[in-house]
């Protein structure tokens, strides 16, 4: 069975995880994405703890194509040190595995 993840960044509004949600698909680094939020986060941050409002992003891909994932969204973040973690999908629906798979394949001559 191919590999797959969940992968999640935060950002502080719901323009800029839509942002970085659009090009990721377009791209075929993700398969799809969901924008969650508002969602109340609470944290470790600069030494300090805080709590703020934050829009959650979750998207979905295969393990092939993660590091390239991950780079664009450390380069494309408005913050400098962004959450990105992945998590391991291990199940799902064939169909829905199947969806992820063939959506992230790498189209020759796709604009990207």
């Amino acid at each position: 069975m191919d590999e797959y993840f969940q992968v999640s960044t935060a950002t502080e509004t719901e323009q800029q995880a839509v942002a970085l949600a659009g090009p990721a698909v377009q791209r075929r680094l993700a398969a799809g994405a969901q924008v969650i939020g508002p969602v109340t986060s609470v944290f470790w941050h600069l030494g300090g703890h805080g709590t703020g409002v934050e829009w959650q992003l979750l998207l979905k891909t295969t393990a092939e194509r993660y590091p390239e994932l991950e780079a664009y969204l450390l380069e494309h973040h408005p913050w400098d040190n962004p959450e990105v973690c992945a998590v391991p999908l291990v199940a799902g629906a064939d169909g829905c595995l199947k969806w992820i798979r063939d959506s992230v394949k790498d189209f020759v001559g796709e604009a990207g």
